[in-house]
């Protein structure tokens, strides 16, 4: 059955559509972060609602010195940037780094090789094979142990083959370099669907995946998709324009996964009981009150501009990024469409969860442990880093100055989400060595006081005021901080 085009979901559903997008009352708001904070232990900051303009913020529940740790937070979304995914092998759910230096250095081996191997036929790669090059290496050997790695005798100094095959030896276990167990890294796990485009660093994060998004946008054979076809396409759409809509699609199977999962509790808890469309609609809003409380404009509305783009030319502009989502959008109700979830696939509600991401999303940032190697061997002394250099120099040298690209990606917080804006931010994302996974940490940038109001920049403080306020244009205020009262 052909998914419903976006005109008719949006009139047969329009009631619904706008609950799905009321902004919450305050009193709501304040129920759904007080409860979430506790959950979670964020017992030193607060969420309050200040006023109908500027909204809800963060408040200090104690005081902070300097450069303390005020939050380390758990994301609620997010995603690795597809280009990104051939530079570090991370978990698909918490970003951590997985498998061992060993892989992380041959996968990015292989595909410098495969690149200039490209470049020199004269061919630039698309996205379909920067996809491929994500998964073409043998982790089945990695992972499981199916080889014996051989260890680089440093006394000897034996560097056998490692010119002509490097990549292949370190991805499949064959060559374990220098002092590399000091790095170890969790065991490559697998998607619990068989798809070769998500990987895990433990079966309690595959797990969680599965049954919180990805068992609908899986490709793989386990998968519960109604289309693969339609998901493919989605998928590599997404990779050719904005890999947003990756994200996007996460909350929308989210919300359904969840709301089909409080029907069922419900079912059981009062078999008995005739079920209506107005309850199914109430599961719906309850599996949707995480992402109520987001902040949202229509994606097409909120874009930043091309700084290049003429005013003449901003209409036309936003109608094409309109088309882009509405393609996009197509495609995804081609693939996982629910009929009784119908008001979730509404262009509207897609736009406007886009332009949330858009206005309220955290760069998603883990250094890279191959960095911190590379660093530990250049600090041995003597004859240790000699003996070391011999087979880590040639890898280094053939890395340049991609040996160390962290996980890049974007993901959405719930409460980092409600800090408001200031060009003197008292607080900062910033993180520290022991911060190894996509969870967002909060430093102060000043001593800060109980009861103070937490605010981060969202843009470059040390612009111009004429900067910082064009900038600021795109977020919809003025900002009336210190600092701009004074400059302006």
């Amino acid at each position: 059955m052909e998914a419903p085009n976006h005109e008719f979901i949006d009139q047969m559903h329009a009631e619904t559509i706008s609950r799905l997008l009321l902004e919450p009352s305050p009193d709501a708001m304040q129920a759904y972060y007080s409860k979430l904070t506790k959950a979670h232990n964020y017992s030193d900051v607060e969420v309050r609602y200040i006023n109908s303009r500027i909204g809800k913020g963060v408040f200090a529940s104690k005081s902070y010195e300097s450069n303390e740790l005020i939050l380390k937070e758990h994301m609620l979304v997010g995603a690795q940037h597809t280009q990104n995914k051939t530079d570090a092998l991370v978990c698909s759910f918490c970003f951590c780094f997985i498998g061992s230096i060993e892989l992380q250095i041959g996968r990015k081996l292989l595909f410098l090789s495969d690149k200039n191997s490209q470049s020199s036929d004269g061919h630039v790669e698309d996205s379909t094979e920067i996809e491929s090059m994500t998964h073409i290496t043998d982790l089945n050997s990695c992972a499981g142990n199916l080889k014996t790695p051989r260890n680089i005798d440093k006394e000897k100094g034996s560097n056998e083959d490692l010119s002509s095959n490097a990549a292949e030896s370190l991805i499949n276990g064959n060559i374990q370099l220098p002092f590399s167990s000091l790095f170890s890294l969790p065991a490559v796990v697998f998607c619990i669907g068989g798809c070769e485009d998500e990987f895990f660093c433990s079966e309690k994060c595959a797990k969680a995946a599965w049954e919180s998004y990805h068992s609908l946008l899986c490709s793989g054979p386990k998968s519960l998709c109604k289309d693969k076809d339609f998901l493919c396409k989605f998928i590599h759409h997404a990779n050719e324009t904005n890999d947003i809509f990756l994200v996007a699609a996460k909350v929308i199977s989210s919300t359904i996964l969840k709301a089909s999962s409080l029907e069922q509790l419900k079912h059981k808890n009062d078999p008995k009981k005739c079920y209506t469309s107005e309850d199914c609609i109430n599961c719906l809003l309850e599996a949707w009150e995480p992402f109520s409380m987001g902040f949202k404009r229509l994606w097409w509305d909120s874009i930043a501009l091309p700084i290049d783009l003429g005013a003449d030319d901003e209409i036309g502009f936003r109608n094409e990024i309109k088309e882009l989502a509405s393609h996009s959008l197509k495609l995804l109700k081609g693939a996982i469409f629910e009929e009784k979830y119908a008001p979730l696939f509404s262009l509207q509600v897609y736009g406007h969860v886009i332009g949330m991401f858009e206005l309220n999303n955290l760069d998603l940032v883990v250094a890279s442990p191959v960095e911190d190697y590379f660093i530990y061997i250049d600090e041995l002394d003597g004859k240790e880093k000699v003996e070391a250099e011999k087979f880590t120099r040639p890898l280094l040298d053939a890395l340049g100055d991609d040996y160390n690209v962290p996980c890049e990606g974007t993901a959405f917080f719930p409460v980092q989400s409600c800090a408001n804006h200031s060009c003197v931010p008292n607080m900062k994302a910033f993180k520290r060595d022991e911060d190894k996974d996509g969870q967002a940490v909060l430093l102060a940038t000043r001593p800060i006081q109980f009861g103070e109001e937490l605010t981060i920049s969202y843009i470059d403080e040390d612009a111009s005021w004429e900067e910082r306020k064009a900038l600021l244009k795109d977020y919809g205020f003025i900002c009336m901080c210190p600092k701009c009262i004074k400059e302006s």
